[in-house]
């Protein structure tokens, strides 16, 4: 298997510069390790994430799953800040607990312009899924 494209480290200081909106101190999100199509990624509780019942917020594991893909595909093909997601589809298996999840993602299929991942996502410390997702990346052509 080909090395990774970018470290973690790498990964973590150019969305800190590009995407300061998203990723930040404040955005509870840390990368845990990569590898060449995989990256493991959590997300830290912060305010906000809950929704009434004590669980964790759907928008929040959406937005972990999104991340964390996008991420593995950094690790897998270098910076490609122009790469989008064309499909996100998730199931919500269990209640979350209300605190960090852990979010693992390995890509099925890395094309020249898709590149297709499977997501599991877990409070941290428990081993139950409590969300599934697949999605899908356009990237872009290179001229």
């Amino acid at each position: 298997m080909p090395e990774a494209a970018m470290t973690a480290e790498e990964i973590t200081r150019r969305l800190a510069l590009e995407f300061p909106e998203a990723f930040n101190n404040r955005s509870g999100l840390s990368i845990l390790e990569v590898a060449y199509g995989a990256a493991r990624v959590r997300q830290g509780l912060r305010k906000g994430s809950l929704r009434p019942g004590g669980t964790m917020s759907g928008p929040v594991l959406m937005r972990l799953t999104d991340v964390s893909i996008y991420i593995a595909i950094l690790a897998t093909i270098g910076w490609e800040p122009l790469a989008v997601t064309t499909n996100l589809n998730i199931n919500f298996l269990k209640k979350p607990a209300p605190g960090a999840l852990i979010s693992d993602v390995r890509l099925l299929k890395i094309g020249k312009r898709l590149i297709v991942g499977d997501i599991t996502i877990r409070s941290e410390g428990d081993e139950d899924p409590v969300a599934h997702a697949t999605a899908t990346y356009s990237i872009p052509p290179h001229k």
